[in-house]
């Protein structure tokens, strides 16, 4: 099984593709789309869509999981991070296969144990948990760990029975 991983963002979205090998996990992929600031939001939600859409169509996945949202600080911020996470949302549902959300603290217990863990913790347990020579920059290690999340819920058997990925 291939779980394709995304972390929303309207300045850096990163992905990451993850195969499922019995108990094994091994990375297929993963990086950040870096857009800049400089650019109006519909220009910088299109080059995550055609990013995306690149990605998803490379790697094929089985599953994907987007990070589900959560409380922010600034309603500006938030609504800046709902257009990002609707094209990424837009561009799994293209891609034909099951889309989940996941929430941060989900990714966190999944990886680390604890639903508390900081993101140093999590991109750390990303990398020995997929055997990675060194850490994966940190939004492509966030979209790491929500695959490696979405594929843990999708393989246990409450899931299977209930039709991941929920």
């Amino acid at each position: 099984m291939i779980a394709f991983g995304i972390d929303p963002g309207s300045l850096r979205t990163g992905w990451g593709a993850v195969r499922v090998e019995g108990n094994r996990l091994v990375s297929l992929g993963f990086d950040v789309i870096q857009t800049s600031g400089e650019l109006p939001l519909a220009d910088r939600v299109g080059e995550i869509f055609a990013a995306l859409r690149l990605a998803l169509d490379a790697h094929r996945p089985d599953t994907i999981y987007v990070e589900s949202i959560f409380h922010h600080k600034s309603a500006k911020s938030a609504l800046v991070l709902g257009h990002a996470r609707g094209v990424a949302l837009l561009a799994a549902r293209l891609n034909g296969a099951p889309v989940g959300e996941v929430s941060p603290a989900e990714v966190k217990k999944s990886v680390t144990g604890s639903g508390r863990a900081e993101k140093s913790q999590v991109q750390e347990m990303v990398r020995v948990l997929l055997g990675l020579g060194q850490n994966a920059p940190r939004d492509a290690a966030d979209a790491l760990a929500i695959a490696i999340a979405g594929a843990t819920r999708a393989r246990s058997p409450i899931s299977r029975l209930l039709g991941a990925p929920r």
